[in-house]
């Protein structure tokens, strides 16, 4: 394992035109498991100026049953829409959450995908797809997540914040950041490149206005990154193309799930290609990826190791996992084999089949819009929301391997 690099991650805020899908994508299932925890949903979003389109399988009690919507269901899904568009801020000639065309094509489940998922007789919930899935923790942050993504993950938050609070008046929705860190000896030591771009008020991108838009991304990473990581060398890229007024879905089309690496590790892990948004917890793009992710923190949390990467892996239709494979680069003081034999005797985790982890994690709830944009990883647990972030696990793992 190297110990001295440079490392780099980027984030796109809550604007992003493919972060505005996905956001969609998960109101609506989160919509849907308010009216049916057992709710089957896997829906998609396309976003363009003045326009959203959503397409898709479903099956929901009370809302979708035999190939026919229940009054009402249509305008609820709408509204849903829009007041997500609204929630983001986008009221804008090209991009506007009253004034644009949605259209929705959502239709029922296939029945050939029902029946190797759903429970039946003797045979239990299969997982809702083929696939492998990652999940990964580490000791740069106090939230274990890599230090390049937690920052640039951060550094957008807080202009969102301060976009809706109205302390950042000249800023607009769509926004994306890049954090390049010295590490070394494993450790991020340095600083050396930021990229903030952000979508900004007519006039920001020349003379007073520029120089105070600015000052204001220079004054927010100095908040984000602790101190001595920043310093005269380090290199910074403020909207480098110049003016950037069309933004959001209007200036380039959004679609659900083209930002895996954001959502997950920033690239410091690998990933299995699945996206998390629009999917209910059945499907094991998602839910599998947050165990893998709860149980690799609780691996580093208990002090087991520094870094750790965790693969599940499953067929359509089958319960139980076909494999597990845990790796801590060598910084474990545990045998990583040991750790795989602990982890899967941990009679929480209901053998990690998908309704194993459904129930341990608590997923069949409306919690996912949350998790749409700014990581669905290393954020603090809240309630019901970001069960996969607890670190509860600890003692009966450090248990399991003694």
């Amino acid at each position: 394992m190297r110990s001295n690099y440079l490392f780099t991650s980027e984030s796109v805020s809550e604007g992003h035109p493919d972060k505005v899908s996905d956001q969609i994508s998960d109101a609506i299932v989160d919509l849907f498991l308010s009216k049916d925890p057992e709710a089957r949903v896997a829906c998609e979003t396309l976003t363009t100026t003045q326009k959203v389109i959503l397409a898709g399988e479903i099956r929901c009690k009370g809302v979708y049953q035999n190939g026919a919507w229940a009054d009402g269901a249509l305008d609820e899904i709408e509204k849903t829409v829009r007041g997500v568009v609204k929630d983001i801020g986008y009221e804008q000639e090209g991009f506007h959450w009253e004034k644009l065309d949605f259209q929705n094509n959502l239709h029922g489940q296939s029945s050939e995908i029902a029946q190797g998922v759903d429970a039946s007789g003797n045979k239990d919930e299969g997982a809702g797809d083929q696939g492998i899935m990652f999940g990964y923790a580490c000791d740069d942050t106090p939230d274990f997540m890599p230090a390049t993504l937690d920052y640039s993950h951060k550094i957008l938050q807080r202009m969102a914040d301060d976009r809706h609070s109205g302390k950042a008046p000249f800023l607009e929705p769509d926004s994306k950041s890049q954090v390049t860190l010295r590490y070394q000896d494993g450790k991020p030591v340095a600083a050396t490149a930021i990229v903030v771009s952000t979508q900004h008020a007519p006039g920001y991108d020349s003379g007073d206005k520029e120089a105070e838009l600015h000052s204001y991304v220079k004054g927010v990473v100095a908040d984000i990154l602790p101190a001595g990581l920043l310093s005269d060398d380090t290199e910074f890229h403020i909207n480098p193309t110049g003016a950037f007024v069309i933004g959001g879905p209007d200036g380039d089309a959004g679609l659900t799930g083209r930002k895996i690496i954001v959502d997950t590790y920033g690239g410091a892990s690998p990933h299995g290609g699945g996206a998390f948004s629009g999917k209910d917890p059945t499907k094991v793009d998602r839910s599998a990826a947050y165990i893998t992710r709860y149980l690799a923190k609780n691996i580093v949390a208990a002090g087991l190791a520094t870094r750790c990467t965790i693969q599940l892996a499953y067929a359509i239709g089958v319960s139980k996992p076909l494999s597990l494979y845990v790796d801590t680069h060598g910084t474990g003081s545990v045998n990583d084999a040991k750790l795989e034999q602990a982890v899967m005797g941990l009679s929480e985790l209901g053998g990690l089949t998908p309704r194993g982890i459904r129930e341990c994690l608590g997923l069949n709830k409306p919690i996912y819009r949350k998790a749409a944009a700014y990581g669905h990883f290393g954020r603090k647990a809240q309630g019901d929301t970001f069960p996969w972030e607890k670190t509860d696990l600890v003692d009966a793992i450090k248990s399991a391997v003694n």
